[in-house]
């Protein structure tokens, strides 16, 4: 299920306004769904016992599931998350496009599941980086705090830098330093940064792992050009949007090598996450946000 048809960039001019309604798309697509019994246990209900007090029970979810469901409240509920954004600018490709680039998918997804942290009375903070943090905010539960993360979010929607480069190791590790109570920790990052050599980007992971956190990481890409290269055969001038070097190739002139290198990587990716015990989510920015709001409420079954 997809969030974006017909997606128009410049319309999202209320934030909140759209995050609340991919919350609720979210929700009733799962109640309808074959997830409907996880989904709405860890969404701000539980299953109705027989014998409980009526006074809870949730009469909307009844007119539309036919299942009597409870309310839960802020004190059944102490999950902290912590959300971290890579900013640099290859986040911002696909650049001069009609549809969304990584670093708006990133926020919007972000902003998205803010809402049904807020929903769930959970709490949630947010970290942006490149080179260095940013922004980093504390864990909050309140409204003023929500509107102040979307705030910073709005904005990041909107810009469109080039030539920053990005540390995400170092900030990973800043990060680590800086959350003292165990929390689950969301990333979304495009991990182009040392394609080569992800030992230290790892070592930055296992930092919040020792500290008993748990980590999801969610790799944004637009999978149709920068793992499939679904490039025509044409001459292309590329760009390095982080560093501004330039080369002019025809597209299937590397074509295969570099499917097979990101193939590679991918394979890397996905085995050293399996190792130190991090889900690790292809994120692909076509398919919408189902992906990002689904892997959270499985982890939080498991975190509550």
């Amino acid at each position: 299920m997809s969030y974006f048809n017909d997606f128009d960039l410049k319309q999202v001019e209320n934030l909140e306004l759209y995050a609340k309604q991919v919350v609720e798309g979210f929700l009733i697509g799962l109640h309808k769904s074959p997830f409907h019994g996880f989904s709405v246990e860890f969404a701000e209900h539980r299953l109705y016992n027989p014998g409980e007090s009526t006074k809870n029970i949730d009469w909307k979810v009844y007119a539309r599931t036919d299942k009597l469901f409870t309310k839960k409240y802020e004190e059944e509920t102490n999950l902290r998350c912590q959300i971290l954004i890579d900013t640099s600018s290859s986040m911002y490709f696909p650049k001069d496009h009609k549809g969304i680039n990584k670093l708006q998918y990133s926020s919007l997804a972000a902003a998205s599941l803010m809402n049904l942290l807020k929903r769930q009375r959970d709490a949630f903070g947010l970290s942006l980086f490149d080179t260095s943090l940013s922004i980093h905010s504390h864990s909050k539960s309140s409204t003023s705090h929500y509107q102040l993360l979307l705030s910073y979010l709005d904005k990041l929607i909107k810009e469109d830098e080039l030539n920053k480069m990005t540390a995400s190791a170092d900030a990973i590790h800043q990060v680590a330093d800086r959350i003292h109570r165990r929390s689950l920790v969301v990333i979304f990052s495009d991990m182009l940064e040392n394609v080569d050599d992800s030992s230290h980007l790892f070592s930055a992971l296992q930092h919040l792992k020792y500290n008993k956190h748990e980590v999801i990481l969610f790799h944004v890409k637009d999978k149709s050009l920068e793992e499939d290269f679904e490039f025509s055969n044409r001459p292309y001038e590329f760009i390095d949007m982080e560093t501004g070097e330039k080369i002019k190739l025809q597209s299937n002139q590397l074509k295969e090598q570099y499917v097979a290198k990101m193939k590679a990587k991918k394979e890397e990716m996905t085995n050293k996450c399996l190792q130190y015990n991090i889900d690790y989510v292809d994120a692909d920015i076509n398919d919408g946000f189902v992906s990002v709001l689904q892997k959270y409420l499985v982890k939080r079954s498991k975190m509550i």
